[in-house]
């Protein structure tokens, strides 16, 4: 085995390697400690990042690239590795990505979506013909399949439930050997959610998210559950290697934004002067053009750039993977502005207050004042416009693929779902799933992000924040007594 690095993981990498960072800067500072403590101990914050948390497990799985040895011949004295890379969720999803039908097929179904003319007891007949592997276990489908759905659907739930009471039990007992409490108490407390942290809705969606697993889990292991595509190919599987492009579009543009919008609105509304009106003029020339427009225009330089230097990128994967990179880039370029705009104004305002004037007097230089006076008090406008913007980066790259200036046609991403479903759902009989998966996906992306964008905003903004802390306040007050 042969590890690959794109260059979209490597940032991935980078972006996980800043988070653990930031998680021990907030350990050890008392302040975001604070903030961060607020915030997640209101339970649509904390449902919001178990959600996000385990879309990120997927998109980290599929970040993990190698190459898979092939068998040694006669005579060869080094190991040949295959031309093309796959990932960890690859290797997971293998079964399914095999699992392939001849073209449509209905989710949780046994036979073809549209009828086709085959040989059935030496005659020539008319009929929806039998799956390759959609219930190829049945005798006969008609009679057999919806008592097989049913049968695999109660296993699944005796499963995740079995699982989930004993990891509640582990939990009440970790809980009962930390405060000393009875698990009448604790089961008390937990019933009315009259606890420090949201456990209760916490215990709710792992619930939910391991019933919901082990569901598509077994049923997968004898059924399309989502369904297939034009090509037969599972939708489940495009789905969830959708999840990283999305994750990765919201991530990477982000982290491209961050710091030309500090850098630039925090020089502008500092210095101010020939400065400001220069980067004012910069940033408005870039809002001035329309961004579909300047995006078509990069992406097909950069396609045009790939057609004439094959030799640069050795797979199809890792000329998808620069484009998916090269879209971050410009979509970061073309979205800053507004965040460079809210960090000037704010900047104006700081750069007259008494601590900033004092700290002039005293002779701190200009570079100083910025990086320990400035910026410090600029972060939660910034981390709160972050999280609200990763959600609309999302929604951008769907929104980019269907026009056809988004990524690579070949990269798996809910723009492409979208665009391919545009033409589906022109279809007779109407195929519906492939569209329906792709909102159900994005929705719960989009949502969650939304949701903890919301929390972290009341936390870190000084107006909401002691808004924010009643509650919580008083369900600590509770718990004392």
């Amino acid at each position: 085995m042969q590890p690959v690095f794109l260059l979209t993981d490597i940032f991935v990498y980078a972006i996980l390697l800043f988070v653990l960072w930031y998680m021990w800067r907030v350990r050890s500072d008392r302040n975001l400690r604070a903030n961060w403590r607020l915030a997640m101990r209101r339970p649509v914050a904390m449902v919001s990042s178990m959600v996000l948390g385990f879309f990120l497990l997927v998109a980290l799985a599929d970040s993990v690239h190698y190459r898979e040895a092939l068998p040694v011949a006669s005579g060869q004295s080094r190991t040949q590795f295959s031309s093309e890379a796959l990932s960890v969720l690859d290797q997971v999803l293998l079964p399914l990505a095999t699992a392939r039908e001849r073209s449509y097929s209905e989710p949780l179904s046994a036979v073809a979506f549209r009828k086709e003319t085959f040989e059935r007891d030496g005659a020539s007949v008319r009929d929806y013909p039998r799956l390759r592997f959609g219930g190829h276990h049945l005798k006969d489908p008609a009679t057999q399949l919806a008592d097989d759905v049913s049968s695999k659907t109660w296993a699944a739930l005796g499963l995740g439930f079995s699982f989930i009471v004993l990891t509640m039990l582990i939990g009440f007992a970790l809980a009962k050997a930390k405060t000393g409490q009875t698990f009448g108490d604790l089961f008390l407390n937990f019933k009315t959610g009259r606890t420090e942290w949201p456990w209760r809705s916490m215990a709710l969606t792992f619930s939910v998210m391991v019933l919901s697993i082990t569901w598509v889990a077994l049923l997968s292991q004898g059924y399309h559950v989502f369904g297939t595509d034009r090509t037969g190919n599972s939708v489940l599987v495009f789905a969830l290697k959708s999840v990283r492009t999305a994750l990765v579009i919201g991530g990477l543009t982000t982290l491209v934004v961050l710091p030309l919008a500090l850098l630039l609105g925090v020089t502008a509304g500092y210095l101010r002067g020939w400065v400001d009106e220069a980067i004012q003029y910069l940033y408005t020339l870039l809002a001035s053009i329309p961004d579909v427009l300047l995006i078509a225009a990069s992406v097909l330089l950069l396609q045009v750039f790939i057609d004439k230097n094959q030799g640069v990128f050795e797979t199809s994967l890792e000329r998808a993977d620069a484009r998916l990179f090269f879209l971050c880039l410009i979509l970061g370029i073309t979205s800053f502005t507004g965040l460079c705009r809210l960090v000037r104004g704010e900047t104006l305002k700081l750069r007259e207050l008494e601590y900033i004037q004092s700290a002039r007097a005293f002779g701190v230089s200009t570079p100083r004042v910025l990086w320990r006076h400035i910026v410090p008090n600029l972060m939660h406008l910034v981390l709160i416009n972050t999280v609200m913007q990763f959600s609309s980066f999302v929604l951008a790259e769907a929104v980019l693929s269907y026009v056809g200036v988004g990524v690579d046609p070949k990269t798996a991403s809910f723009g492409v779902m979208i665009n391919t479903a545009r033409a589906e759902l022109a279809a007779t009989p109407l195929v519906w799933w492939t569209l329906a998966t792709a909102f159900g996906f994005m929705f719960l992306i989009v949502l969650s992000a939304n949701l903890l964008a919301d929390a972290v905003r009341d936390a870190f903004d000084p107006r909401t924040r002691l808004r924010s802390a009643s509650p919580v306040a008083s369900q600590t007050q509770e718990v004392s007594v």
